[in-house]
């Protein structure tokens, strides 16, 4: 009875023990949460510029299709430094910046030499060109390029800005009276070579000290779009702007390999599907918005100079645009031929 008595106990014991092991089991693993992260992303112009604009309706669509887990913090206005600023900081392996609207050339002195293609003078004829281009087969080769030569980006959309013209302190009214002026450039090896073959004189001067520059007399002009132009209130140091139309101004966002790996796969997805509706609707307001900005300044008394003639302009670009297409020929009549 007594060995009974102490195998029924045994048994308590055990189912005891077990009861408790079981309760302490970990329950059965659910969806796994995502986790929220928060994206820097620069912009060197304002808010209320064409980029600026397309940087807003970006963020909607991210924070929209990630159901809120990914948030995007727009500063704009240049308070993270121009275009090459923020390069450099990213690029030398800084984290304080996730993503960045770009020019499409301002890779070129980084190493990309498909870039540099889309900043050569009178490449495209006209917008539907270059959307002809942005919506082809070719622009992921382009969009993809600093992954293929190591660079820690990758590219999500692009985008244009307008055509990029020269505005001047004094007036002019011709090609030949750009001769002799000190022009700001970036520090780009195309733009240094078309002002140098219009008689000027490239001077480089970070973007976030043009206006004072302008208005200093440390340079005597600049290019840019139209939209910029009045967004950074360039008119008002430099009130002539000659409507030459050297350059269409693509534009490139991008993302840092750092920022990436932060990313679930549910939420790279939502950033390159908001960068698909970002491009359309760059697309959609681009022409629409400089047409607009071009009439306020018009209205306001700026000088516009119209140019019916740009083969001169083109013909003055000539060595230029043979010195820096000769080593990609055959992909850059790919680009001319998308018209």
């Amino acid at each position: 009875m007594k060995r009974v008595m102490l195998v029924l106990l045994a048994l308590v014991l055990c189912s005891s023990m077990a009861f408790a092991a079981g309760s302490q089991e970990a329950p059965a693993a659910g969806p796994a949460v995502e986790k929220n992260v928060k994206l820097v992303y620069a912009e060197v112009n304002p808010l209320d510029s064409i980029v600026g604009k397309t940087g807003v309706y970006f963020k909607q669509q991210v924070e929209k299709l990630s159901g809120g887990t990914v948030t995007i913090d727009i500063q704009a206005s240049g308070v993270l430094g121009s275009e090459n600023d923020v390069l450099d900081s990213i690029l030398g392996g800084g984290t304080s910046i996730d993503m960045s609207r770009i020019s499409a050339f301002a890779l070129t002195s980084y190493g990309a030499v498909k870039s540099k293609l889309l900043s050569i003078p009178f490449t495209f004829e006209n917008r539907a060109h270059f959307w002809a281009f942005a919506n082809s087969d070719l622009a992921p080769e382009f969009l993809n390029e600093p992954q293929t030569i190591g660079l820690p980006i990758r590219g999500v959309f692009y985008g244009e800005e307008g055509f990029r013209h020269f505005f001047t302190v004094k007036k002019v009214a011709k090609m030949s009276d750009l001769k002799g002026m000190k022009l700001r450039v970036s520090n780009d090896p195309v733009m240094n070579g078309m002002v140098r073959g219009l008689g000027a004189s490239p001077t480089v001067v970070s973007f976030g000290e043009l206006y004072s520059a302008l208005q200093t007399g440390v340079v005597d002009g600049a290019e840019q779009p139209i939209a910029n132009y009045k967004a950074n209130a360039f008119q008002e140091v430099a009130p002539t702007m000659i409507l030459d139309g050297h350059t269409l101004g693509a534009i490139q966002v991008v993302i840092t390999d750092n920022a990436w790996n932060k990313l679930s796969e549910k939420q790279r997805s939502a950033i390159m599907e908001a960068g698909k509706l970002a491009q359309a609707y760059n697309a959609e307001i681009s022409e629409n918005a400089e047409n607009e900005v071009l009439a306020a300044l018009k209205a306001q008394g700026t000088n516009i100079v119209e140019v019916t003639n740009k083969a001169e302009w083109a013909e003055a670009s000539k060595a230029v645009i043979e010195e820096n297409t000769k080593s990609q020929a055959a992909l850059y009549q790919k680009i001319k031929a998308l018209k």
